[in-house]
């Protein structure tokens, strides 16, 4: 698709390629959160929290462009376009997404279109969901006992017609983890197995990790599809593939129940430093 601009006018606002974190409204960045104070329009993936969207002012207007497997709800191609539009009529613009923007969420590509409809951009970049699900799981995705190394890759629906590479991803020093994996849960599983990583090897998938509710589920290799197909899952999981998963029992510090509404906090938050500003002058 080739993205239209208008010929002989410049964009008149900027966009702001935010990363929103895993889910906890508390992980939020500070520039990303007083970024998003000041948004005109904001366009968001269904994997940002509800916490987090409730922090856009109230006249901004949200555009909903989340893709979920199965329940794509806006092209890429049309978010392209709808990001360079937006930039022609808006001052500040905000791409919200969940995580982080440079890691599977495709901002890369955005910024391509923005530079060649030569719209400003800038890039606030969020705790992927590897380090926040780990961290929240009591998971270390490196330890000197167990993994010296970190894999991230996708599982997400072309693995069957996309080379991968099992042989490397099966290194037993190393920990794996899959985003978008659920659905091809199988074929990870065999992958892994044909390329000789034990199927004792433990794994697990988080669910909502961050937030109220979280659940982990926690296994072997071995048994990586019947984990995923627990009805009590719910999207967005990650897979964590890896010794390190072994640690999680006693690590686990994590207590959903616990977690409230973060607003008051930001609101203090605000607060202090307002009067913190005022006493400084």
């Amino acid at each position: 698709m080739e993205v239209l601009s208008l010929p002989g006018q410049a964009a008149k606002g900027k966009v702001w390629l935010v990363g929103a974190g895993p889910g906890d409204v508390e992980l939020l960045t500070l520039k990303a959160w007083r970024i998003l104070k000041t948004a005109d329009v904001v366009l968001y993936d269904a994997l940002v929290s509800e916490d987090i969207l409730e922090l856009i002012p109230k006249d901004a207007e949200k555009i909903a462009v989340g893709k979920r497997a199965n329940k794509h709800s806006a092209a890429q191609d049309d978010i392209n376009q709808l990001l360079v539009t937006k930039a022609y009529t808006r001052k500040n613009v905000v791409r919200l997404k969940g995580g982080d923007p440079f890691i599977f969420g495709r901002g890369g590509e955005e910024l391509q279109t923005l530079v060649e409809a030569g719209v400003e951009f800038e890039v606030i970049p969020g705790i992927t969901a590897a380090s926040g699900t780990s961290a929240y799981a009591g998971i270390p995705l490196t330890h000197r006992d167990h993994a010296q190394g970190v894999t991230f890759i996708t599982g997400h629906c072309q693995l069957e017609s996309r080379p991968m590479d099992w042989q490397g991803y099966a290194n037993p020093n190393n920990t794996l983890v899959v985003y978008m994996g659920i659905l091809n849960a199988g074929i990870i599983r065999q992958g892994l197995l044909n390329a000789g990583r034990s199927p004792d090897t433990p794994v697990a998938i988080v669910s909502k990790a961050t937030t109220k509710d979280q659940r982990r589920f926690i296994g072997r290799l071995g048994e990586l599809e019947q984990l995923a197909a627990d009805p009590q899952l719910h999207m967005p999981a990650l897979m964590i593939i890896g010794e390190v998963v072994a640690l999680s029992d006693s690590l686990h510090w994590f207590k959903p129940e616990s977690i409230t509404s973060r607003h008051t906090n930001i609101q203090v938050f605000q607060s202090v430093s307002v009067s913190t500003k005022a006493s400084v002058n």
